[in-house]
C-alpha cells in the first residue's frame, strides 16, 4: 500500500516530531480519564499518543482514505474513527465531558474555534496546533485585539505553547506554527450579546468606536461618547484597544439604554 500523500486542498502537513505532538496534549492536560475528540488525525501520529494517554479517543477525519487507513493502523478498543467534516460534526451528541486536540489547517482555524467555544456543551479543554500568526491573534493584548482575540478571551482562558518550526512538517508550510490552549469558561454560555457588540465594533476597525457603534445602533455619536466617558473609556478609542472587561461593561451599558 502506497503511503498517503498530503492533500494541499485540505491543508494537510504531516508532523511526526514527538516533542511537538506531546506539547499539544500537554497544553490540553490530557489524562487517562479523558475522552478526547481529535480533529484531522491524518497519519495517526498524534492519535497514537492519545490512545496511549487518554481513556477514549474519537478521531474525526474528513479524508476517506486516511480515515480507512487509521482504523487499520491503530487497532484499539479505545479508538473510534469518524469519517466526517469536523465543521458538521454534532458536538451536542457528546453528553459527557470531553477535550479537543488537533493539528488544524489555517483555513479552518477561526471558524473551528468559534464552533468549539460557542457550543452548548463546549469541551473542558482544547489543545490545537495552529499557524503562529493565528495563535498570536487569539492571545493578543489590548491594542492588537481582533474579533477572534476578543471572542476567544471572552469565552475561554487562553494559553500559548511552543512555536513549532515549519521545517518539522512534511511538506513544510510557509510559516511556523504554535501550540494554542483554550479552557472554555464555565460562565460564558450567555455572551451572545457581547459578541454581537464586538462584531459591530470591529466592522470598521480603523474608525473610532463611537462612530462605528453610533452607525450600527442608529444613535447619535455624542450619545455613545457620553456612554464611553461614563465608563472611563477614552471617547476616541478604537475597538482593538478595549479590554475584555470593557467590552462587557460597554455591552451592559448599551443594553441598559436599550441601544441593543
Amino acid at each position: 500500500m502506497n503511503a498517503p500523500q498530503p492533500n494541499k486542498d485540505l491543508g494537510q502537513h504531516w508532523l511526526r516530531d514527538q516533542d511537538s505532538l506531546q506539547a499539544v496534549l500537554d497544553i490540553a492536560e490530557i489524562t487517562n480519564d479523558d475522552t478526547v475528540v481529535e480533529i484531522g488525525p491524518g497519519l495517526g501520529t498524534l492519535t497514537q499518543l492519545l490512545v496511549n494517554q487518554a481513556d477514549r479517543v474519537i478521531a474525526v477525519e474528513f479524508d476517506d482514505e486516511l480515515a480507512a487507513q487509521l482504523s487499520a493502523k491503530i487497532q484499539s478498543d479505545s479508538l473510534t474513527v469518524v469519517n466526517e467534516d469536523i465543521r458538521t460534526f454534532n458536538f451536542s451528541k457528546l453528553t459527557f465531558p470531553y477535550k479537543v486536540v488537533g493539528n488544524i489547517p489555517y483555513y479552518l482555524t477561526s471558524h473551528l474555534i468559534r464552533i468549539l467555544l460557542e457550543a452548548d456543551n463546549s469541551p473542558v479543554a482544547i489543545g490545537l496546533l495552529v499557524q503562529k500568526e493565528v495563535a498570536e491573534r487569539v492571545a493578543a493584548e489590548p491594542g492588537e485585539l481582533s474579533v477572534l482575540g476578543v471572542t476567544s478571551q471572552l469565552l475561554a482562558e487562553v494559553n500559548t505553547g511552543p512555536v513549532i518550526p515549519a521545517e518539522l512538517f512534511e511538506p513544510p508550510p510557509r510559516v511556523d506554527s504554535q501550540v494554542l490552549g483554550l479552557k472554555p469558561r464555565k460562565n460564558s454560555s450567555d455572551q451572545s450579546q457581547v459578541i454581537r457588540v464586538v462584531k459591530f465594533g470591529f466592522s470598521q476597525r480603523r474608525k473610532q468606536l463611537k462612530n462605528t457603534l453610533a452607525a450600527a445602533f442608529q444613535v447619535e455619536k455624542d450619545d455613545i461618547a457620553d456612554l464611553l466617558g461614563e465608563l472611563g473609556i477614552n471617547t476616541k478609542i478604537r475597538p482593538q484597544s478595549l479590554t475584555i472587561k470593557q467590552w462587557q461593561q460597554l455591552t451592559a451599558a448599551l443594553a441598559e439604554r436599550k441601544y441593543v
